[in-house]
């Protein structure tokens, strides 16, 4: 693998904290991937050390080529970082803003503009180049923190929860605009409390807990630790769960709330026909009876699970 991002044994302490303990990663080269876990198993730690802002205790990190402690001016100058809050000024335009940071990063004054607005184009902001980013909405804003990030053409970008707080609208907007990034050969690597949104972006996936990497692959491979496909049968009245999750095998788990129960299957129609007929055989009402794979949620739940245990 050509890789843009490589992390071996990398550790680091607060006082007797270990934040990462032991931690590998390798992010190829023109993918996005993505880094999940639950608060507190180093996450942002491992973001800040390759970002430069913070020295792991030992290991290697590379980003870019270069190392992050020994050789961090030549990595700063090769990625870009979005955290949850851009550093935009929301009485100035979008293209005004731009120009700006091009400036902070001596792009000189004709080259930043001509860089914002190649970017305002890039993420379709061209028509609200000159608008006052106050006025704009949830996805336009975020799609400029991300354009400014960008400014400096980076080989890697950092995204830190970059769609916190959007409506679907925006997300979807800031979905696309990754997807475009990586059309380009840029390498990014997320960090979403959305695990629907790594399902939708991430090519491959670090499941970290503990400061350690417990699970990588893609999304499909995931959610494959799980198990096969699943069947979920909903019913008219709760009081026959027991009667029907007897009939989906040893395995069913029973939703009381929402009268449903939930068995994995191995024959995905041979499963449906038989569950069916078991149901109805049984005088067993079922309001909705669905097939469906695991989602990405179960499995960092069982990946993250199987840790604790």
């Amino acid at each position: 693998m050509d890789a843009a991002i490589v992390v071996e044994g990398a550790q680091k302490r607060y006082g007797e904290k270990r934040a990462l303990d032991g931690l590998d990663l390798v992010v190829g080269r023109g993918t996005v991937h993505g880094v999940f876990g639950p608060n507190g198993a180093g996450k942002t730690t491992i973001v800040r050390i390759m970002a430069t802002l913070l020295r792991h205790d030992a290991g290697r990190v590379e980003v870019a080529g270069y190392d992050v402690r020994s050789r961090a001016r030549e990595v700063r100058a090769r990625i870009g970082l979005l955290g949850q809050h851009a550093a935009v000024d929301e009485e100035l335009g979008g293209r005004q803003n731009l120009e700006m940071f091009g400036r902070l990063y001596h792009l000189g004054a004709r080259r930043a503009g001509v860089r914002a607005d190649e970017l305002l184009q890039r993420f379709g902001l061209a028509d609200v180049g000159r608008k006052p980013v106050g006025k704009y909405s949830g996805g336009m804003r975020r799609r400029l923190d991300l354009a400014a990030s960008l400014i400096t053409d980076p080989q890697v970008l950092f995204l830190d929860e970059p769609t916190t707080g959007l409506d679907p609208r925006g997300r979807a907007e800031v979905w696309g605009a990754v997807r475009s990034l990586v059309g380009g050969g840029t390498t990014v690597l997320l960090t979403t409390q959305y695990l629907e949104e790594a399902d939708q972006l991430a090519d491959r996936i670090t499941v970290v807990d503990r400061g350690r990497a417990v699970a990588e692959g893609t999304p499909d491979e995931l959610k494959g630790k799980v198990g096969g496909d699943r069947i979920d049968v909903v019913l008219h009245d709760a009081g026959q769960l027991g009667a029907a999750a007897s009939l989906m095998g040893p395995d069913a788990q029973t939703d009381v709330d929402r009268r449903r129960i939930s068995a994995p299957v191995a024959d995905r129609m041979a499963a449906l026909t038989g569950i069916v007929r078991a149901l109805e055989t049984a005088g067993i009402e079922a309001e909705d009876i669905a097939l469906r794979r695991p989602t990405l949620d179960e499995a960092f739940l069982h990946l993250t699970k199987e840790v604790a245990a």
